[in-house]
């Protein structure tokens, strides 16, 4: 879900840097012939010749490659965990590889929330968003058993969340939800005004106003977070198992003419060649990346994945609104589209719900925005006043409170969320590629199902039964 890549039209250029800079820890390699590849990723020089399915004519290099049994395109939440639940449920090599750096796109961007509160009993997402939730939990409750504070190594918090309704009718919509959120197993309860009064005093307050609580959800930092992955991914290096390559955009992909693969990914510095499976989870590029793909090689496949625009304000050290809890609208669940703002995009589609939390380092964020604008990240004023003139309407403390003064200490994160038209993530085998694999379009909740999807696509790989039903997600169901 996040990250960004360079797609080219061909495999014209294929002449490598001899000596690239390799994001080794700690690593010894050794340089044997590709033949005699061992178990475990290995570096060899070599004159390569492929010849590329939609071309006659074959392309010779001499170049620096890297062998892996895993190749994982996209170094965004979804890639690193992936990659995380390999190292540890297995003794395969892996290899992620991405354009930028983690936290660059979507997952940089996020709130952090770990929440069920918006998620529906019975939808597609809830079997992995719940299991998802589950290991997190898991997760830290296992660095609390190892004296490590998950608060430090995850930016943790169990603040809880609170779905917020301001009419009659979404008193209604909360009361049911309470209901099916209950039946399904969780800690939910309905709280009237008063009761809410009590538990958010610096919200505003009136007799139409509920809420559903939700006191076991969670949140972490994505910037913690994957700062932790990385270290957890990094302690295999030295069994030359793990290697990034950031900064280092995907080319093409090398196709073997025999068995309907793909033999290797090539990027502007390496080619990484994959043993046993290729892993895209590029966030919202991924359906381009996949569309370029097909086309050179003569095959169709559509995955509608496209990038939704978000803006998310944060405010350091902001100490004027105490909050006790995760607070979200009952409107972020339809995302109500707004007019009135200047967009010279009819399909534009922006929608701002309230949502805002405290994040473990005493940071506020506020948001949040939603709109079609293609891959365009530039910081939008008017998105941002929008957001502060709506959360005005929630907190009587920031409704006189210009913008303009919070200027030193204010940031907007942008991010482009992973979207599909039908809500669901798309998980599994690539019909026709034997050993390619997606991982894409989580919109939202990247940081909320990455560890389930991690599980997933390691079960898959692996051969073994998988814990969540994974045909909700199937890639076929999105073919053209």
């Amino acid at each position: 879900m996040t990250m960004t890549m360079t797609m080219m039209a061909s495999q014209s250029s294929l002449f490598l840097n001899p000596n690239p800079t390799l994001h080794r820890h700690n690593t010894t390699l050794s340089f044997i012939h590709p033949s005699a590849l061992s178990s475990h990723s290995t570096s060899f020089p070599s004159l390569l010749y492929f010849k590329h399915k939609t071309g006659s004519t074959s392309v010779s290099s001499s170049s620096s490659c890297e062998a892996f049994d895993i190749v994982i395109v996209g170094a965004g939440i979804i890639g690193l965990t992936i990659a995380r639940h390999f190292l540890m449920a297995s003794d395969l090599s892996v290899a992620i590889v991405d354009k930028a750096v983690p936290c660059s796109g979507a997952t940089g961007a996020g709130q952090g929330y770990l929440w069920m509160a918006n998620k529906t009993p019975g939808s597609a997402t809830w079997d992995l968003s719940w299991r998802s939730h589950q290991l997190w939990k898991m997760l830290a409750q296992s660095l609390e058993e190892q004296g490590l504070n998950p608060m430090v190594e995850l930016g943790w918090k169990k603040s809880g969340s609170l779905l917020i309704g301001r009419t009659h009718a979404e008193s209604d919509v909360l009361k049911g939800r309470v209901k099916q959120l209950s039946k399904a197993g969780l800690k939910a309860k309905y709280l009237c005004s008063s009761d809410l009064f009590k538990e958010e005093p610096d919200l505003l307050v009136d007799e139409n106003t509920a809420a559903a609580i939700l006191p076991d959800d969670c949140q972490l930092d994505a910037h913690c977070t994957v700062a932790y992955i990385e270290k957890v991914n990094r302690n295999f290096a030295s069994q030359g198992r793990y290697a990034e390559f950031y900064n280092d955009p995907v080319n093409c992909f090398i196709r073997s003419d025999s068995k309907g693969d793909v033999r290797a990914v090539q990027t502007s510095k390496n080619t990484l060649y994959s043993k046993k499976a290729v892993i895209v989870a590029a966030g919202c590029w991924t359906g381009s990346l996949m569309q370029e793909l097909f086309q050179n090689w003569e095959m169709k496949l559509h995955v509608p994945v496209r990038p939704r625009k978000g803006h998310l304000l944060v405010l350091q050290n902001f100490n004027l609104l105490q909050l006790n809890h995760g607070l979200m609208e009952a409107g972020y669940l339809n995302h109500p589209t707004i007019s009135g703002l200047k967009s010279s995009d009819h399909e534009r589609n922006l929608s701002v719900s309230m949502v805002a939390n405290v994040d473990a380092a005493g940071n506020l964020l506020i948001g949040s925005s939603r709109e079609f604008v293609g891959f365009n990240t530039d910081l939008d004023e008017s998105v941002v006043s929008y957001i502060w003139k709506h959360v005005g309407e929630f907190f009587p403390k920031l409704k006189t409170l210009p913008l303009s003064d919070l200027s030193a200490s204010r940031k907007v994160r942008i991010g482009l969320r992973p979207y599909m038209p039908d809500g669901k993530p798309v998980i599994g085998p690539v019909p026709g590629l034997s050993n390619v694999y997606l991982a894409a379009g989580h919109e939202g909740s990247g940081l909320s199902m990455a560890l389930g999807t991690a599980e997933m696509v390691v079960d898959m790989v692996l051969g073994y039964p998988v814990k969540v039903d994974s045909a909700p997600f199937a890639v076929h169901q999105v073919l053209d």
